[in-house]
């Protein structure tokens, strides 16, 4: 099941739901029983590596196999 974010109207509180893609749009109870409104948002996520511009390639070896599968040695990536 899809994890779905929700901001409060009133106060900006986000919440999290796991619920079926059909009832993404539903109406959400406030957990806290005050009646609240909530409206479904746009999940943003992280991803790990350098900032855009940077000019670090976000590309890190740690131990002795690159994730790429390649030996760290031989990869021909920096880091």
């Amino acid at each position: 099941m899809p994890l779905y974010e929700y901001e409060c109207v009133e106060d900006g509180e986000v919440i999290e739901l796991l619920r079926p893609m059909r009832d993404a749009d539903a109406k959400v109870e406030d957990p806290k029983q005050q009646g609240r409104n909530f409206t479904r948002r746009h999940s943003v996520f992280g991803v790990n590596g350098a900032p855009a511009g940077s000019g670090a390639s976000g590309h890190v070896h740690s131990g002795g196999c690159c994730p790429c599968g390649k030996p760290a040695s031989g990869c021909g990536r920096n880091n």
